[in-house]
Parts: C-alpha cells; structure tokens; sequence
C-alpha cells in the first residue's frame, strides 16, 4: 500500500522544482502545524470498554480556521491523515475560500457498531479534541462513513462543553440544525462546474460517455447530475461490483435495484464487470469517486478515457501522473476537482456564523463563479508552467498561501 503522505510529499517536492518558492516556504509545508493522536474510551452496549484511535491534523492555517472531514474506516491511520490535511491546505487555497486545511479521522469499521455506540464514540471524539476545535479555530465535516447525523451529536457535544451556540465549528450538519442547502449534491456539482468549464480546453466532446468509480454521495449525485446535462454514464461500480452498458445506464432504476439488491451487480441490461475493467474502460471522461491510489504505474498505460476528473481524494499516484501526462490524458485534479464540497461547507459556516440561512439557488449560484474562478486559472497556471494541471493547481495554491504567511 502506497504511503500517501510520501505521495502528497512527493507532489510538494515535484511543484518545487517546476517554480521556485525559497527552500523555507517548502520546508515550513513538509510538517503539519499540529498532529494529534487520542486515545478514545467507549462503553459498548454489551457493558465492556473498548478503545479506539482518534485524530486531528492541522495542517496549514495562513488562510483561515482549519477546515477539513474526519472519516471513520478500519484502515483510517496518521499517514492518510496528514496526507487529506494538507490536500485540503490546498484545496481550499484553490477554491478561494477564507479556509486552511485539517483532517480527522478515527480507525474503527463503523459498520460493526451499534447505533449507540456510534453516538458514543462520536461525542468522545470531541471531548478529547475541544479545546483546539471552535469557529475561528478549526472547523470539521464530514468525510469517508461520517453522515449529517453524526456532525449534529459533534456540534451538540461540543456546544455543552464549549458554550458556543452557533453551531458553527462542524459543518454537514442536516437542514434544520444549522446545515445548509445544496449540501449534499456539492461535491459532485463543483466537479461538473470545473468539468464543464475545462470540457472544450482539454479537448472533450460536447456530449461524453463518463465511466463512474465509486457510488457513494458523491459518485452517485456525479452521475445524476452529468446523465441531467446530457452526458452517458456508461459504466458504474461499487466497493464489491462494477457494471457497463455502453448505450448508457438508467441510474433511477440502479438507485432501486441497489436499495433492494444491496448491490449493483448483475443489474437487467448491463453487463458485471470488475472495478480494474472500469478504469480500463474506453470512454471520454473516467471519474475515479472513491478512493486514494487507484490509478498506479501498474495500471496507467492501460487508461483509454481522454480525461480522468478526480472526485475522489488522492486517486492517482505521483508515478501515474506522470504516465498518464505521457500519453496527453489531462487528469483534472481532486484539489480542484472536489473543492465544491468544501466551498459549500464554508458558506454554511459562514451563514452559522451570520445568522442566515440561503436557498438552495443562492448557494449554487456563489458556486458556480467560484469554481468556473478556479479552473480558469488552475488551467492558465499549468499552460504558463508548461506543466500538467495538477501542477498548475498547486502553484495557484502555493502561491495564494506564501502571500498571507
């Protein structure tokens, strides 16, 4: 398994010798601000006591309060961590929001506990961490197995133990306890907006047949929305099956047959395919929604779409970058690609804060310019640069950073 803190690292080290930002600047990026590790008791329902392994990275926070998912899953470590923390440093720098970069995490398969238990660890994971959390400090969300349900038990606990009533310091919350509108579609939209504002520059047909990895929140509101602006979604997978149908998939029917099946697999007129097929698969747009390193040197000579939109957090390696600038396959880059669920996130912030609370359209129209912002000039860095747009990303964002430290 690929550490991906030395991935990120590598991209740092890459960025650096394509422009030159002093040694002092980089070297202040190689480590977090702060790395906390907690040890998390719980009472399980059975009376027994279980511990569990919590964290928080801060990363960077020149640009504003720390920003940034926990995520629970068995395989959640430090490394990981540190790694999404200073991806999000990035991500938010690149959005243009008044945000720095954090990430959370607890190691613990939140299938195997209880409704309760869930509930317990959640509010645990704050009493441990409270005093470096707040509004003005550091702002988590929701990530990987972390739902709307859970950020509400984390702003509740962290409102009896801090005062604090905006309800400010978590953001994902649900409608109605402080969550703000378009939440939920966010990621996936921004990715479409950045899309549809590069689609002609890298060379893309108007109407494409995208390839989906993933079918989670954000790959499943992906793929509605693309299917809604007149795009094939040819192929789908989850985290046990992948299907195709070149003639496109009907995704209310999948929707039903998953919610009834619990799985994709041998859907009425597609045919079962494995995940390493999709990503092979030939089409015009290949959207890894899922996990970190899934386009490796292993694979990425054997990529046929003509882009790959990164919705995913890290799902192409620094050697497949390479590989796949080799062949002239743009990879539209997840600090890019996936900013639009942070960007929204920090509007909720911002309406807790204030007081507000806007439509639906309000939101989705402060999107749109933002983002379109962004892709323009990630794509204007990287032709500037002479190098590949995950390149160009990073050099907007370090330079938005270096100019406030």
């Amino acid at each position: 398994m690929q550490n991906p803190y030395q991935n990120a690292m590598s991209q740092l080290d890459k960025v650096s010798k394509i422009k030159n930002f002093g040694d002092e600047f980089i070297a202040r990026l190689r480590i977090p601000d702060r790395d906390v590790r907690v040890a998390i008791p719980v009472k399980m329902d059975d009376g027994s006591q279980k511990i569990f392994e919590g964290y928080r990275v801060e990363y960077n926070n020149a640009l504003g309060p720390y920003k940034g998912g926990i995520r629970y899953h068995a395989d959640t470590e430090i490394n990981e961590v540190k790694a999404l923390a200073f991806w999000m440093a990035l991500k938010c720098a690149i959005a243009g929001i008044p945000m720095g970069g954090g990430k959370g995490g607890i190691t613990v398969d939140p299938k195997s506990l209880s409704k309760s238990e869930l509930e317990r660890l959640s509010r645990g994971w704050v009493k441990k961490l409270a005093d470096i959390l707040g509004p003005k400090k550091d702002v988590p969300a929701p990530d990987v197995n972390t739902t709307p349900e859970i950020m509400d038990w984390m702003a509740d606990e962290f409102e009896k133990i801090s005062g604090d009533k905006t309800r400010a310091t978590f953001t994902g919350k649900p409608l109605g306890k402080g969550g703000s509108e378009g939440r939920g579609p966010a990621t996936g939209l921004g990715g479409f907006y950045v899309f549809d504002s590069l689609r002609a520059q890298v060379g893309l047909p108007e109407k494409c047949k995208v390839a989906i990895q993933g079918f989670g929140n954000v790959g499943s509101n992906a793929a509605h929305i693309f299917s809604s602006h007149g795009h094939t979604v040819i192929a789908i997978s989850d985290s046990k099956s992948a299907i195709v149908n070149e003639n496109g998939i009907d995704l209310d029917a999948l929707e039903k047959y998953k919610k009834e099946t619990g799985a994709l697999k041998d859907f009425p007129g597609a045919k079962n395919i494995t995940n390493e097929e999709l990503l092979e698969l030939p089409c015009d747009l290949l959207v890894p929604a899922a996990f970190e390193n899934q386009i490796t040197s292993e694979n990425a000579n054997k990529i046929k779409a003509k882009v790959v939109l990164e919705l995913a957090n890290g799902p192409t390696t620094p050697e497949a970058d390479e590989i796949l600038f080799g062949k002239n396959i743009p990879v539209i880059p997840d600090v890019l690609a996936n900013s639009g669920g942070v960007t929204v996130s920090c509007f909720e912030w911002e309406q807790n804060l204030k007081g507000e609370h806007w439509s639906e359209k309000e939101v989705f129209d402060k999107l749109l310019p933002m983002m379109n912002d962004a892709a323009q000039k990630t794509f204007e860095k990287a032709k500037e640069n002479k190098t590949y747009l995950r390149m160009g990303a990073f050099i907007l964002a370090l330079e938005r950073i270096q100019a406030k430290m």
